[in-house]
């Protein structure tokens, strides 16, 4: 119960002072209208934990399916949608958290779908920082957005050998996508111990290579502010088609997704909490894979999305996990992401 109040904080410091003319904010493909997202995290809070997953329970919020389900929602109808007001959105949302509180307590609701409805919720909490940065919007108050010094250059040797990719059983929860541990053979390789910096990819951009989103000459916005551009601090905002440009003009490679757990779970330092990383691979399903109840997470984006690993500084503790994979579209750019390469 505790982590859920404390998701909920997070929600609250980042997403409930947008109302007013920014609660639906500009129609971009990227982002979702902050007052529909308000809605659809706590519709999945309820679909989850309190409907079983059923639409034949009836919601506390009349028409509530047909509103926020994002999985027969079309994003670009979410703007225009009959969406109760920002502040009716809040109180629905908060009132299904002390539904669910209450159930927890009488031992009523089930353990796993409240841990999806946290994790669910992190990851949107996430995604309003991603929207405030795409919008220009001031970052949430208290927000220390400072990187920790990144570890020197050079490459960390991993022996290579058999290595057990994917999440263990037993070891807390897992989306589908992670289950299970696995074996693959890893040949030797060399993974940089820190991620590409801005000092290190303006190089590249000056021998013709694609500037970062959000750069302009010598500066780069963070939020509403345009500040010099930090040359130590992980390069951010590049697609997984500018990694590998740069890992081409560079003559390096981006590490595949078992590359970089094996590295993380060797303790290379840097690999958790600061940007999220590309990887080479594509995001596909484990062996034996099998689709978790809550279907729409994994499955319709096998093949034709690129994995991403490490979390970033505005992830969660609870989903900056070794093992947890972030999937993307190659042409993404507006989340948190940057890269470590490996020697070629």
């Amino acid at each position: 119960m505790r982590d859920l109040r404390a998701a909920r904080e997070r929600t609250r410091r980042v997403v409930d002072d947008l109302a007013g003319s920014r609660e639906l904010g500009p129609q971009l493909a990227i982002v979702n209208p902050p007052r529909w997202e308000v809605g659809h995290v706590g519709w999945f809070q309820e679909f989850w934990c309190l409907r079983q997953g059923s639409e034949d329970r009836p919601s506390i919020l009349p028409n509530a399916d047909a509103l926020y389900n994002s999985a027969s929602v079309h994003h670009d109808t979410r703007w225009t949608l009959p969406l109760p007001s920002f502040a009716e959105t809040l109180a629905y949302r908060d009132s299904v958290l002390q539904k669910v509180l209450d159930q927890l307590a009488g031992g009523k609701a089930d353990p796993y779908f409240a841990e999806l409805a946290l994790r669910h919720e992190e990851m949107h909490a996430e995604a309003f920082y991603y929207t405030r940065q795409t919008h220009g919007y001031p970052a949430p108050s208290g927000l220390d957005v400072s990187f920790k010094p990144l570890p020197p250059a050079g490459d960390f040797e991993a022996p290579g050998g058999l290595f057990r990719l994917g999440a263990v059983q037993g070891d807390g929860f897992a989306f589908d996508n992670e289950k299970w541990s696995h074996p693959v053979v890893l040949e030797p390789f060399r993974i940089a111990r820190r991620c590409v910096t801005n000092a290190e990819y303006r190089e590249f951009v000056k021998a013709g290579g694609k500037a970062p989103a959000h750069w302009k000459g010598d500066k780069l916005r963070r939020f509403d502010r345009w500040i010099p551009i930090p040359p130590d601090e992980p390069v951010m905002h590049v697609t997984w088609h500018d990694a590998q440009a740069y890992c081409a003009w560079a003559g390096r490679r981006l590490p595949t997704e078992a590359e970089w757990e094996c590295a993380a779970l060797a303790g290379v330092e840097g690999m958790l909490g600061t940007v999220w990383q590309w990887t080479s691979s594509t995001f596909l399903p484990y062996p034996g894979f099998v689709r978790d109840p809550y279907k729409e997470y994994s499955e319709p984006w096998f093949g034709t999305h690129k994995v991403l690993r490490g979390g970033s500084f505005a992830t969660p503790p609870g989903e900056a996990r070794v093992r947890f994979r972030n999937f993307y579209t190659p042409d993404r750019a507006d989340i948190f992401c940057g890269f470590r390469t490996c020697a070629a």
